[in-house]
């Protein structure tokens, strides 16, 4: 299974292509397209939020809701492009318009206009920015339907907003709540201090990042490999979530702790009750060796605050080699709500990865039957 995506920012649209899926598949549009509200939901978003209004439209490889076996192709359009078609336009446009070379500190944009020959950040911006992930929450929506066919789910919540965090424990069942929340934040208290945060740093033209949990429940034992370091699943969920952009961390389990401590308070003691292998606790995360053990997976990745400061950074223009203040984009203060729902979509889309990798098939009855067949 493989997703291949394209767009810009503020071109015509998002595309994404998934290959490898098996036939009759059912697809929940109404499903994806919630997801996609949720990407743009959250306290502390910004204006662009308020123009476009996400939906995926399935081009090819579905009929009548159920997949063909054939490449999935979607789009999602660009309702702000409107606005920007005399400066984007592939047939021809203005590029003297709307052109950015005070470069933000923290962003591609230096670094890739060295590296892509470019004069003009907005040639990078456009494509480096987290307007993309759209599509991989649409792609990580359709990987939802296929696990989900196997009893497989994925949820998570907001566990810290710059350094406010949320200590507790929460059951698998106990996270869909999050959703109903601002700041996706289960802990009242926190959340409420972390609002505060977010209008005192708005005001002060500044950004906050966060934490965010990640958790797999109903995966069986045995996805992934020790065999091979590139299919060792925790290496491949851990590549997913650093490619999404602003993630700057990955733990699984309880990661660096697990640095901090003995052998005896880390590792997982093993027992059986009615011919099944189960651990007593969960420090590893549900991953070892790199293969899924049967436990819930859990993940947690730090999001950095976002580069586009509305009060600027202290930077250089590329047009003239003077110091100036970073440019403005329309920008968050806070996008870590939008940040969950994004790791969450790319989690699932790496674990269907897996999933398709070791089970092969066809078609969902095939996949189904060779799960089922799992101890």
């Amino acid at each position: 299974m493989k997703l291949t995506t394209a767009g810009e920012s503020h071109g015509k649209a998002l595309t994404g292509i998934i290959e490898g899926l098996p036939s009759n598949l059912e697809i929940d549009t109404d499903a994806i397209n919630a997801d996609l509200a949720l990407r743009q939901s959250g306290y502390g978003r910004g204006g662009r939020q308020k123009i476009e209004r996400d939906r995926i439209e399935i081009i090819s490889g579905v009929r009548n809701r159920l997949t063909l076996g054939s490449p999935l192709c979607f789009t999602i359009i660009n309702a702000d492009y409107k606005n920007w078609e005399q400066y984007m336009s592939p047939e021809g446009c203005d590029v003297t318009g709307r052109v950015l070379t005070k470069v933000r500190p923290g962003h591609a944009d230096l670094t890739g206009m060295k590296k892509f020959c470019q004069t003009d950040a907005r040639n990078i911006l456009e494509r480096a920015s987290a307007r993309e992930t759209a599509v991989r929450v649409a792609a990580g929506g359709i990987a939802k339907s296929y696990l989900g066919a196997l009893g497989v789910s994925v949820s998570g919540y907001v566990r810290c907003v710059c350094g406010i965090e949320d200590k507790n424990v929460y059951s698998f069942e106990e996270l869909a709540a999050a959703k109903g929340h601002p700041l996706f934040m289960l802990d009242g208290d926190a959340e409420k201090q972390a609002m505060a945060l977010i209008d005192t740093l708005k005001a002060e033209g500044d950004t906050a990042g966060g934490i965010v949990e990640i958790r797999v429940k109903g995966l069986k034992s045995g996805f992934g490999s020790c065999m091979t370091y590139g299919e060792k699943l925790d290496a491949r969920l851990a590549f997913a979530l650093m490619g999404v952009q602003a993630i700057k961390g990955v733990e699984v389990g309880i990661g660096f702790e697990a640095g901090r401590l003995c052998g005896s308070k880390v590792h997982d003691e093993i027992y059986k009750k009615d011919g099944t292998y189960a651990r007593t606790t969960n420090n590893a995360g549900g991953i070892e060796g790199g293969m899924s053990n049967g436990e819930e997976i859990v993940l947690r990745v730090a999001m950095k605050p976002i580069p586009t400061l509305m009060r600027g950074l202290k930077t250089v223009d590329t047009a003239t080699g003077e110091a100036c203040t970073a440019a403005g984009e329309r920008s968050d203060v806070a996008a870590i709500c939008a940040c969950e729902i994004i790791l969450e979509s790319v989690a699932a889309f790496t674990i269907a990865q897996a999933v398709a990798d070791r089970l092969g098939g066809d078609n969902m009855r095939e996949v189904i039957d060779r799960y089922n067949a799992l101890d």
